[in-house]
Order: C-alpha cells, then sequence, then structure tokens
C-alpha cells in the first residue's frame, strides 16, 4: 500500500456492495470529479486514489473496485482470470493494509442479503471491526434516516447517515475519521516542504499494454490488467518516491478513433484521458511494436504535441519480436512521426519487465530538461556559432534575414524568441535547424521547443519543434 503513498499517510478504504454510491463518496471527500459514477453495477474497476485534507491532516482514501458477486475464494469454474475475479483480489489486498473502513450501505435499498453476506466477510477477515465506520449512504430526510437503523442488525455499530451526493453528513463522518485514525508525523523527501510532482500520463490505444507497464513499473498490482479494451475506464493515478522525487503514474483510457464516437462510459473515460494529458508534464505513448504503427497512434502524438506535452515512447511487447533491431525499428517508428524525432524511444516489455525498470530514469531527465533555463550571454554566444555553420534562411521575399536577438522567455516546457528586421522573413526550416542545435548541445530530451519569431514589436509567427 505505502508504494504509491508518498508520505506514509493514513489509509481509509470505502467498501460495499456494488452501486451504493462508493464512487460518489469518493468524489465528495476528496472534492474532485475524479471517479466515474453511474447507475451500471461494475463501473469502478480499478480502485480510485486520492489524498483527503481535513482539519490540518492528510489521508488517503480508497475506492475499491464495484464488486459485483459474494467476495469469497474464486473457484476454477468461476474464472479466476476474469476482470471481476482480479477486482475481487485488489479489494481484498486494501482491505487488508487498511486503517479505516467505511463500510458503505444504501439506506433507501435498504438492507439486503449481500449486505450481511459482506460485513460477515468483512469480520471473518479482520482481527477486529474496531476499524469498520457502517456509513449509510443516500439518507436524504429524517424518515430514512430513522429507517436506516435496521443496519444495527449487522452488528457493525450505529450506522452513520449521509447522503454522498448532497454532501449532507460529509463533513460529520470526516471528523469521525479524523478522531479514530491515528496519525503520524510525516517525513518530507528533502527535509524542507513538500517538492512539486513530476505527472506522468501513461496513454496509447486500447490494449497496447498500458496498465501492464504501469504494473511492472510498480512492481505489483496497482491496476487490473486484461486482454479487453478499455478495461481501464477512467484515469488512475499512483504517487511514488523515485531518487527523493514524486512522481504521479496515470493510466488512462484506450484512446481509439472508434470511441471517440461513442456514447456512455467509454466516451467518457477517453474524455478524462485526454484531459489527464492536458495537465501532465510528460506523456509515455505507448505503442505495440508487434501490431506496427496506426493512423491512431500518429493522431496521439498530434494530441501530445498539440498540449505541449514532453513524451517518451514507448515500443512495448519488444519480447514477441524475433530479429530484434532497435535501429530499424527506430527509423521505422520516427518514419511514421517524421516531426516528433526529438522523442527516445525505449523498447521494453511490460509483461515480463524486460528494461522497464529504466523508464523512471528517463522521466526524471526529460523533466530536468524542461526545466533548462539559458541565460542570454550563453544564447548569444550559441546563436554567434550556429549563424556561422548556416546563414538564416530567408522565407519570402530577396532580402535574407538578420537576427537581432535570441533568448529564453519561459521554461518548463522551454520557449525561445528570435527578434529579426520587421521586414525580414525567416523560413520555417532555419528555426527547425536551431531547434535541432539546440537539442544538440543542451539536452532537452523529450521536450517540445517552442520559438517565436518577432518581427520588432510584431510576432511573425509560432513554431513547436
Amino acid at each position: 500500500m505505502n508504494s504509491n503513498n508518498k508520505n506514509n499517510l493514513p489509509t481509509v478504504i470505502i467498501f460495499g456492495r456494488a452501486n451504493v454510491g462508493k464512487s460518489t463518496l469518493f468524489n465528495r471527500l476528496v472534492e474532485k470529479n475524479q471517479a466515474l459514477v453511474s447507475n451500471i453495477a461494475g463501473t469502478t474497476r480499478d480502485s480510485n486514489i486520492n489524498e483527503v485534507g481535513w482539519r490540518g491532516k492528510k489521508f488517503i482514501v480508497v475506492d475499491t473496485g464495484g464488486i459485483i458477486d459474494l467476495p469469497k475464494k474464486i473457484s476454477a469454474e468461476e474464472k479466476p482470470g476474469s476482470i471481476e475475479a482480479k477486482v475481487q483480489h485488489q479489494a481484498r489486498q486494501y482491505l487488508k493494509r487498511a486503517d479505516l473502513i467505511l463500510f458503505l450501505v444504501d439506506a433507501k435499498t435498504g438492507l439486503l442479503p449481500m449486505d450481511r453476506q459482506m460485513a460477515l466477510f468483512l469480520k471473518k477477515s479482520l482481527k477486529e471491526t474496531k476499524k469498520i465506520i457502517l456509513v449509510a449512504n443516500k439518507v436524504d430526510n429524517h424518515r430514512q434516516a430513522s429507517e436506516s437503523a435496521e443496519f444495527n442488525k449487522l452488528a457493525l455499530g450505529e450506522p452513520f447517515p449521509i447522503s454522498a451526493a448532497t454532501g449532507a453528513g460529509t463533513g460529520d463522518l470526516l471528523d469521525l475519521i479524523f478522531k479514530k485514525i491515528k496519525f503520524k508525523k510525516i517525513a518530507v523527501p528533502g527535509g524542507e516542504g513538500e517538492m512539486e510532482a513530476v505527472k506522468v500520463c501513461i496513454i496509447g490505444k486500447p490494449n497496447v499494454g498500458k496498465s501492464s507497464l504501469l504494473n511492472s513499473i510498480l512492481g505489483y498490482e496497482r491496476v487490473i490488467v486484461s486482454p479487453e479494451p478499455h478495461t481501464t475506464r477512467e484515469p488512475q493515478d499512483t504517487e511514488i518516491i523515485y531518487k527523493d522525487k514524486p512522481i504521479i503514474l496515470v493510466d488512462t483510457a484506450g484512446i481509439s478513433k472508434k470511441g471517440t464516437k461513442t456514447k456512455g462510459l467509454e466516451k467518457h473515460g477517453i474524455a478524462k484521458s485526454l484531459k489527464a494529458l492536458e495537465k501532465s508534464n510528460i506523456a509515455l505513448l505507448v505503442i505495440d511494436i508487434n501490431e506496427g504503427i496506426t493512423h491512431q497512434d500518429a493522431k496521439l502524438v498530434e494530441e501530445i504535441m498539440e498540449r505541449k506535452v514532453s513524451f517518451l515512447i514507448i515500443a512495448n511487447k519488444w519480447d514477441l519480436i524475433k530479429k530484434k533491431d532497435p535501429k530499424k525499428y527506430s527509423n521505422y517508428i520516427y518514419g511514421s512521426f517524421p516531426f516528433a524525432t526529438w522523442a527516445p524511444i525505449h523498447f521494453t516489455s511490460a509483461l515480463t519487465g524486460s528494461k522497464t525498470n529504466k523508464i523512471l530514469d528517463l522521466i526524471l531527465e526529460i523533466n530536468e530538461g524542461r526545466k533548462i533555463i539559458l541565460g542570454d550571454s550563453q544564447l548569444n554566444k550559441f546563436l554567434l556559432r550556429i549563424v556561422k555553420i548556416h546563414l538564416p534562411a530567408k522565407g519570402k521575399g530577396v532580402k535574407k534575414p538578420h537576427i537581432y536577438e535570441f533568448k529564453q522567455i519561459s521554461s518548463n516546457p522551454p520557449k525561445f524568441q528570435l527578434r529579426i528586421g520587421s521586414r525580414d522573413d525567416l523560413h520555417f526550416s532555419y528555426v527547425r535547424f536551431i531547434a535541432n542545435r539546440l537539442r544538440e548541445k543542451y539536452g532537452f530530451l523529450g521536450t517540445p521547443i517552442g520559438i517565436e519569431v518577432d518581427k520588432g514589436k510584431k510576432v511573425h509567427g509560432k513554431h513547436e519543434n
């Protein structure tokens, strides 16, 4: 549990049968619309995880996957490799490690046999029931509050009435959680304050191995893996500390051309994936190298570059390639992504774990490249050197353009400005030449370099390279 919990924060698990409002309560507690909410049983397959702050303290809250069947030992006839079996296995692992469990029941539906069976399961699984809070959800009035008393039959204490949808009673619930949790002193890496985490989005078409890659990087089963497309239907955040630096890894739903046109959960999941990409510093673009590059892969490169996100191309399923020739396959990939030849390629196998241990190092290296800041004197020397190598090429007209100034105007990602004469015109290929020389000299691994061409006070054009 602590692998994705950067400060060893206490963990609170939301547990209950399917469709009692676990995801709604999770969203209410974390004050974000992170978990998908629908009336379809089993919508939440993976476990949503986020941090909650209350009364000056923090804890982790986990929305376990919707458990459709009774939590019992999976027999061979029940397909132990199925998604449902994996959901139940994952939920059990969280329950064992929890500091506190919110056992959620539905006050409107009333006490059901499944509630009784799950209560029995909890009692058998845990040494003591002191860390269980029985929470009666969907209590919208006093009558429903009194009717929720029937849940006393579960012998898990007095049911705590709330309405996750409206927020009624959730503040009092947080107060109760605060009283029951034993908070520890938190050690922050580096000693002073919190470091800003590197946000990394794992993106790709359905079924290219995104969830398997995340699990391989982490070394344990954080997300559910299945050959069924769209198993991951919402972004999953996992925060880790690597070499004293916080990294947030986000596994997203597979994005397909067909999926963007469909309705329902898949379409919402894809929209969340693109939103997660928007907020990321780095993207891991996972492609199935055994299947080959498709138009949809190229479209995802466009989505990444439009958002000025740094990225690393993960050529997954490398174990399936019989004649392994990295140079040949690199040329093939760059030939398919001609405007992203600055993005590094990493050949790996999420299934076998081959070379996945190097990905975190590459992430840190790319992140450092995003933050590079070059001084005016450095850039002046750089400009003098490259102009000697290759004179500025003109765009329109007959006059050779003259570059008066070259400076960096922002970082993370890096952005530069070229100032030329008011009547000059610089060819776009020369802007790309400058970007390539910047990479050769200063790095900027896997990071888009923005170069703005300024004609005096008027911006002539903007280029991303």
